[in-house]
C-alpha cells in the first residue's frame, strides 16, 4: 500500500510543479462546474491539489499521465 501512496503523491507533486499555478476557474472550463467545489475560481491548483476529491484528481492524474494536461489548460486559457 506504501508503494501506491508514493506514487500517487510523486505524481501529485509533478502535477503541482508543473500547473501548480493554474486557476481553479480554467480547470473548470475543462472538467467542469465541479472540479475542486467549494473552492473560488481564483484559487491556484497548488493550493486545492491535497483537498481535491477523488473524481477531481483522477481527471487531472488521467490528463497529466497522457500527456495532455498542458494542452487542455492553454486552450481553457485562450
Amino acid at each position: 500500500m506504501k508503494e501506491t501512496d508514493g506514487r500517487h503523491r510523486d505524481k501529485d507533486g509533478g502535477i503541482s510543479k508543473k500547473h501548480g499555478n493554474t486557476m481553479v476557474g480554467t480547470l473548470r472550463k475543462i472538467y467542469g462546474k465541479g472540479f475542486a467545489a467549494g473552492y473560488p475560481d481564483t484559487t491556484t491548483l497548488g493550493e486545492v491539489l491535497l483537498q481535491l476529491n477523488e473524481t477531481s484528481l483522477s481527471q487531472l492524474r488521467r490528463d497529466h499521465d497522457t500527456g495532455h494536461l498542458g494542452h487542455k489548460i492553454d486552450q481553457a486559457s485562450k
